[in-house]
């Protein structure tokens, strides 16, 4: 795959992470009761680096947790005859909770519907949001992020791909060309 663009460097990446942050807080007027969830692979990092500059506005330690949708997908039976189950790690009990669901790109919106069903069988949260990077677009259910970096209009043979430090050695986004 060829890379098209580069649409977001490191930097760009920090600002909007900083801005959602910001947004968080005023949307729940403040951090009580308020915990994130990273949908894992690259919505962890994402989750820990918002809850760190929550923190450092507000003063106080956000919760994160680790969310592995693996069993809840769809399409599981086309990924892998035998799929590799992570292990999801909240340390919280997320009943009442204020939650932000974070992913890295959203595209059809199944990832999430994935992620809310697995978090009901977690519990019930006072109310669950969601904050992405990067939204492209192409949703086949109704699903709509509260919080997005950055929307980046694609057409469906392009690949949007989040590159962070913790999981690839690097901080951008690009879209790659099929």
């Amino acid at each position: 795959m060829e890379e098209k663009a580069r649409i977001m460097d490191e930097q760009a990446i920090n600002r909007a992470l900083i801005r959602i942050s910001h947004e968080i807080i005023e949307k729940n007027k403040g951090i009580d009761d308020l915990a994130i969830v990273g949908i894992r692979r690259r919505g962890v990092p994402l989750a820990k680096r918002l809850a760190a500059y929550i923190s450092s506005i507000e003063e106080g330690v956000i919760p994160v947790g680790v969310l592995d949708i693996t069993l809840y997908r769809d399409d599981l039976s086309s990924l892998a005859s035998q799929p590799v189950v992570h292990k999801t790690e909240i340390p919280f009990n997320i009943t009442n909770k204020k939650l932000v669901l974070v992913d890295d790109v959203i595209y059809t919106g199944r990832t999430v519907r994935a992620a809310l069903d697995a978090l009901a069988d977690l519990g019930r949260a006072r109310t669950i949001q969601l904050a992405v990077l990067i939204d492209r677009g192409h949703r086949e259910l109704p699903i709509r992020p509260d919080f997005v970096g950055k929307n980046v209009p694609t057409s469906r043979e392009e690949i949007v791909e989040v590159r962070l430090s913790e999981v690839d050695g690097e901080n951008n986004v690009v879209i790659l060309k099929r």
